[in-house]
Formats: structure tokens, C-alpha cells, sequence
């Protein structure tokens, strides 16, 4: 999902350098909401594993 995130930033920074602000705009508000709701899933996830005693795999 971070990935994601990554991607709509770089379509927003090409964008903004081709003009089109509305585009960019646009992009980056989706790139934010992306990297936090992964991070919001990320959290959640590491809870739920604490909570069942499980060890994270790195």
C-alpha cells in the first residue's frame, strides 16, 4: 500500500512540473490519504499480533 502512496506522489510531482496543478493537486491529497490509511492498517495489524502473542516477521 506504501507503494501506492509512492505512486500518486510521483504522478503529482510530474504533474505539477507539466503545469497541470489541479491533476497534482488531486494526486497528492490521494497519496496522503493512501499512506495513512496504511499506516492506520500497519498499527492495527501490529495491535492484533501483540494481543495473540505472535512475533512479528521481519
Amino acid at each position: 500500500m506504501i507503494g501506492w502512496a509512492v505512486t500518486f506522489l510521483v504522478v503529482a510531482v510530474i504533474a505539477a512540473l507539466l503545469g497541470f496543478g489541479g491533476i497534482a493537486g488531486t494526486a497528492v491529497e490521494a497519496a496522503k490519504i493512501v499512506f495513512f490509511v496504511a499506516i492506520a492498517l500497519f498499527l492495527i495489524s501490529a495491535v492484533f499480533g501483540v494481543v495473540r502473542g505472535r512475533s512479528p516477521r521481519i
